[in-house]
């Protein structure tokens, strides 16, 4: 027990040594596994190996390219909109004086406590938050660089986990849940994230807040952090609404988004994300927790999708260890070894075969 510990301080100590590396390979990775099923679709509708993996990639690329691109021109626009803000800023601030004066506060009590308070640290907290999560794309070439080998590679990864359960069945099977659960995983929360981005772009737009197509894309990016993506996403309009409306609209900013938020994110969605996942409340909490602290920004992104690859090596991986499942998922697990439940159609294996190949058995493929 205590050499496992230590092994993994080691690997913990390592990851961290190496996050700006290892956070875009990440990001490829799971960016790999979630279109791979493109690439198999049009293998299976004959489409030329070389084809369907340049179609994939190209997908790929563009979403990248789209997301990183969006978020450049955003923060360009909130650099340039915020120091109109300054003058409503100072304004905001003696009201605040003028309010807590007619509360008996003494004029030195409040200068002391709105020391620290001035119009640079409220736009470098607006503009840190989005520089955050820019930061996950800042990398950029390396990341595209990345999804091009993968990519090059995916085409070939089914046959090599034949071939790998064929001596190894239960590594074959551990791959093929990881895969499915990111898919399952990324899916719903891209759906999800969608409609939240919508609505609460429309509502921000309804009210007048400036930038709310910025908020949108915000909202729908952190979707994918789990427990405080909504809190995130919260606070940038809801201070810009501050500085654009007084306290009345960053109120109802603040009443909206909970309204929103709340009804799909804490209702509807975690029934979706259970399902697809079947993690426990506190391994979600702990995931984002351990591994923002390893990788940063990405690793909040990532948190669920590294969880579920941690456990696919660690304890599905191996019969000894799968037992620990339990632990962790928040019903019983379902035992995956592949002589009791064999592939059939609609599997991994089956899906992603290339048309003329005959089928199969006793290996389910990740890819």
């Amino acid at each position: 027990m205590l050499l496992a510990l230590a092994a993994m301080v080691v690997v913990i100590g390592g990851l961290r040594a190496f996050a700006e590396i290892l956070g875009p390979v990440f990001l490829a990775l799971m960016l790999t596994v979630a279109v791979h099923p493109l690439m198999a679709r049009l293998r299976r509708a004959g489409a030329p190996t070389w084809l369907a993996v340049a179609v994939t990639l190209l997908a790929t690329f563009l979403i990248v390219l789209g997301l990183a691109a969006a978020l450049a021109l955003s923060v360009a626009q909130l650099a340039t909109l915020l120091p109109t803000y300054q003058d409503r800023f100072a304004g905001l601030v003696q009201g605040l004086v003028a309010w807590l004066n007619g509360l008996g506060v003494g004029a030195e009590q409040v200068r002391t406590a709105l020391d620290g308070v001035d119009f640079a640290a409220l736009a470098g907290l607006l503009a840190g938050m989005l520089l955050g999560l820019a930061g996950a794309f800042s990398n950029l070439v390396f990341i595209l660089a990345v999804l091009l080998f993968m990519g090059l590679d995916a085409a070939s990864f089914p046959a090599r986990m034949r071939a790998v359960g064929g001596s190894r069945p239960d590594v074959a099977v551990a791959f093929a849940s990881f895969a499915r659960g990111t898919r399952s995983y990324l899916l719903v929360s891209t759906v999800f994230g969608l409609i939240v981005a919508v609505l609460d772009g429309v509502a921000l737009w309804w009210m007048g807040v400036p930038l709310a197509v910025l908020w949108g894309l915000l909202a729908f990016i952190t979707n994918y952090i789990p427990n405080i993506g909504f809190i995130i996403g919260l606070v940038p309009p809801a201070l810009l609404a501050l500085l654009e409306g007084g306290p009345q609209l960053m109120l109802l900013v603040i009443v909206v988004y909970v309204i929103i938020n709340f009804i799909i994110q804490s209702v509807i969605q975690p029934k979706y994300v259970g399902d697809a996942v079947d993690m426990s409340l506190t391994l979600t909490f702990l995931s984002l927790v351990i591994w923002a602290w390893i990788i940063g920004p990405l690793g909040a992104l990532l948190a669920i999708p590294l969880t579920l690859l941690t456990k696919a090596l660690l304890l599905d991986i191996d019969p000894h260890t799968r037992w620990m499942t339990s632990l962790v998922t928040m019903g019983a697990p379902a035992d995956p070894r592949p002589e009791q439940a064999p592939p059939g159609p609609g599997t991994d294996v089956e899906a992603e075969r290339s048309p003329g190949t005959p089928p199969v058995t006793g290996s389910p493929s990740p890819g």
